[in-house]
């Protein structure tokens, strides 16, 4: 799909048939209430159970991860970097952030509430099955988003 004549800037959605839009509202914008409604809107694009990183994870899973995840970020904003589309895989890179006002759970533990604005960088590597995504190949720049705001740093030389 192409844009419209006219349009601008180039959406990733013009591009390919996955809608990578709908795809990260998801994540950052607010889910219904009832968990079973919220876990109904995951199975509409993902396979229940989905495989991330090698773990299994139900509907109710990403439904967790999402609120915990929306929690992080005050008015949360999505930048998408990069797609490519190609044999029943959809590669993403895209930046996710906004003012920390959560604690976020990262591989070197939990960063409280920082109060400062925070970028996460991320690339899913997601394979589908028909139109929905059954695993996940997840990889982001957790300590980049650390040193921006002063938990971690390089020890003296």
């Amino acid at each position: 799909m192409r844009p419209p004549p006219g349009a601008s800037p180039i959406r990733a959605e013009w591009l390919m048939a996955f809608d990578v839009d709908r795809l990260l509202r998801l994540w950052t914008d607010p889910l219904p209430d009832d968990d079973a409604a919220a876990a109904a809107a995951f199975r509409e694009l993902y396979t229940d159970p989905v495989t991330v990183n090698g773990a299994e994870l139900t509907a109710a899973d990403l439904v967790a991860r999402a609120r915990a995840l929306q929690g992080v970020f005050e008015a949360a904003e999505r930048e998408v970097l990069d797609v490519v589309e190609a044999d029943g895989k959809v590669a993403l890179a895209f930046r996710m952030g906004g003012r920390q006002v959560g604690t976020l759970n990262t591989a070197a533990g939990p960063l409280p509430p920082t109060g400062q604005r925070l970028n996460l960088r991320v690339i899913d590597v997601l394979t589908l099955t028909g139109d929905r995504i059954s695993g996940i190949v997840m990889v982001a720049d957790e300590l980049g988003a650390l040193a921006s705001v002063g938990a971690v740093r390089l020890p003296p030389a």
